[in-house]
């Protein structure tokens, strides 16, 4: 029996409805919709899976390796109701990953215990009291594995499953986000709304026959809520919130257009959103020839596969994009990512022998967080790398980091950035986590402020957090490769201008160029570059970082005398995570009220030497370089 709703509500689901009248495809039209499985790969559609497993050894091995992991969680208890802090989260992925895998494994094999076990996980998380909506990402994970495991399963569940998962589906998953108190995600223009959007249509999705006029209200409600999230993607691909929660927003993303495009045969524009293709170059190029991410904000700097990657490569046709996915398709740990079936939905018929490494060196999104990425060498590890970012302390996930960079050599990441901490660990002693006020507990965090960043801090003080830093400029020339930032509102109450460049010097070296006018007053200037590496100090502005028995020096050049120095790391708050092994390498100069400044620091791997006079070359003679 269907369930009754208030008339409010078929009037919102009408004229949601309404609202992507326009798009190429009607879902007031849609009388009914393939028979289960219908979500992500159809019936019978195992056929182009298993001819790709045969053709190649790679996916054979990742096959192989689903089905392996499939037998282990034959023995897990079930997973239980267990919170960590505010959040339901994990217990959302662990149970998202066994009920994908699982279900993989019994399509793909009619092995009856991966069924029985897939029922169990099921049978498990329909008995929860709730998915949690106060934190609704749980409740779109845990919907995304329940309708899953109800769609791919359902031919061959029985008659009690299938009524406790479509009944929790409804009342625990979809039902929950019809509350404005747990929707306001709806508006987001984040990796929040990606995520529920796409949770939601798939638990729609799965039980459309049963409740066909609140499935289509809540599918169309997706189509028309998503862009608002997409919309970070413009104007070319960069993705606001970093590498790791590109991968989370992105890739649910791509389990909702999928699932539309198989299902209704379109994908009602989504797939067109200004920026959101061309992000996959973005993905690519964000991490270095040692296998480590440029972990801006809220990002740890391991790299790992991504699938939505393998999505976006077949949709443009260019396979040279999985340069660097392929590193990582022999890694162990990819049982850990809880999408991994996809990854071979998504792959099949990639002959993995045919990747190529790009053409081009350097990489530049603009939009709410710019990036420069650059590298001398896509397939030599001892390549030099470097990564710099812009943007505003206040969105999404961000830390005080603008003008901050990494920079990898020899095999080495110089330097680092500490990425985030656990959010649970602040969040358990009472920090206010997400106040990004300029006044915001969150900015007494240590890795979160700018005086633990690869940047500029001046007179002891927090950049500004409605202050914006873009990319002025850059230049894609093998032999100079660079970026200029504009840091100047980020820094306004402390100075006029404030201008930072960097640049892979003829395949060598590393050059960081920093200009700046003062204000009316005296402003004290500290450079610092945090690096995991052992510091040496030497004089005249010099230092020798050494780590696993290789060198680099360090070159400072200024306007006044500098002194290079070191400071720690250490915790300063009991909240504080540690950071072991890690020092702030750079100099303080204090410079007089209403003056012109330069600094130039030269990053030079082992015993290299810098071109002379290159410390002098001003910002503005970049580009003709």
């Amino acid at each position: 029996m269907s369930i009754q709703y208030p008339k409010a509500l078929f009037f919102m689901f009408f004229i949601l409805s309404l609202q992507v009248s326009a798009q190429s495809f009607d879902l007031l039209e849609v009388k009914t919709l393939p028979p289960h499985p219908r979500i992500l790969l159809l019936a019978q559609a195992e056929s182009g899976i298993k001819k790709s497993i045969q053709d190649d050894s790679t996916w054979k091995g990742i096959h192989e390796l689903i089905l392996q992991e499939s037998r282990k969680m034959l023995t897990h208890p079930p997973v239980e109701r267990v919170m960590n802090g505010r959040r339901l989260l994990s217990m959302s992925r662990e149970s998202l990953r066994r009920i994908f895998f699982l279900s993989y494994s019994w399509r793909m094999t009619r092995d009856s215990l991966f069924l029985k076990k897939a029922e169990v996980e099921l049978r498990s998380i329909a008995g929860f009291t709730d998915w949690n909506p106060s934190h609704f990402l749980d409740v779109a994970e845990m919907t995304t594995a329940a309708a899953i495991g109800y769609d791919w399963l359902f031919p061959d569940l029985s008659a009690e499953v299938k009524a406790l998962v479509k009944n929790a589906i409804l009342k625990k998953g979809i039902e929950p986000s019809l509350k404005a108190e747990n929707n306001a995600w709806l508006q987001s223009a984040n990796n929040w709304n990606q995520v529920c959007n796409a949770g939601m249509a798939y638990g729609a999705l799965a039980i459309y026959e049963d409740e066909p006029i609140l499935a289509k209200a809540i599918i169309t409600r997706s189509i028309k809520s998503v862009p608002v999230s997409m919309s970070a993607y413009a104007p070319d691909g960069a993705y606001p919130e970093g590498y790791g929660y590109w991968d989370y927003g992105t890739t649910f993303n791509i389990l909702l257009i999928d699932a539309l495009e198989k299902i209704f045969k379109s994908d009602f524009g989504l797939s067109k959103q200004t920026g959101f293709l061309e992000s996959a170059a973005y993905m690519e190029n964000m991490s270095g020839p040692i296998g480590k991410s440029f972990n801006y904000s809220d990002v740890s700097d391991a790299a790992e596969v991504h699938p939505p990657m393998f999505w976006l490569a077949k949709k443009q046709n260019k396979l040279s994009l999985l340069f660097e996915e392929k590193k990582y398709l022999q890694d162990k740990w990819l049982v850990r990512n809880r999408i991994l079936p996809a990854l071979i939905i998504w792959g099949e018929g990639i002959p993995i022998d045919k990747i190529e490494a790009p053409k081009e060196l350097m990489w530049v999104g603009k939009g709410p967080t710019p990036v420069a990425l650059m590298r001398t060498s896509w397939v030599n590890t001892n390549a030099l790398f470097v990564g710099i970012k812009g943007g505003m302390p206040s969105s999404n996930h961000s830390h005080m980091d603008a003008g901050s960079f990494v920079m990898d050599a020899n095999n080495e990441r110089w330097a680092m950035d500490l990425g985030m901490q656990d959010y649970n660990s602040l969040e358990s002693k009472g920090i206010a986590l997400w106040d990004f006020k300029q006044t915001g507990q969150r900015w007494d965090v240590l890795r979160y402020n700018n005086y633990y960043h690869n940047t500029i801090t001046l007179n002891n003080e927090l950049q500004l957090v409605d202050g914006f830093a873009p990319i002025t400029n850059f230049t894609d020339k093998p032999s100079f490769l660079s970026a200029s930032i504009d840091l100047s509102q980020i820094y306004r109450n402390a100075a006029l201008t404030v201008k930072r460049g960097i640049a892979i010097v003829d395949r060598r070296f590393v050059m960081i160029r920093d200009e700046l006018i003062s204000a009316d007053t005296a402003t004290t200037y500290r450079w610092v570059m945090l690096t995991p590496a052992n510091v040496k100090l030497g004089k005249n502005g010099t230092a020798e970082l050494s780590q696993h028995g290789k060198k680099l020096q360090l070159k400072a050049f200024g306007d006044a005398g500098i002194t290079i120095k070191t400071w720690n790391t250490e915790p300063v708050h009991d909240y504080d995570a540690p950071n072991p092994g890690v020092t702030r390498v750079g100099f303080e100069v204090r410079i007089p009220k209403g003056s012109k400044r330069s600094f130039t620091v030269l990053l030079i791997p082992e015993n290299d030497a810098a071109n002379k006079g290159i410390e002098n070359l001003q910002l503005k003679d970049w580009s003709s370089r």
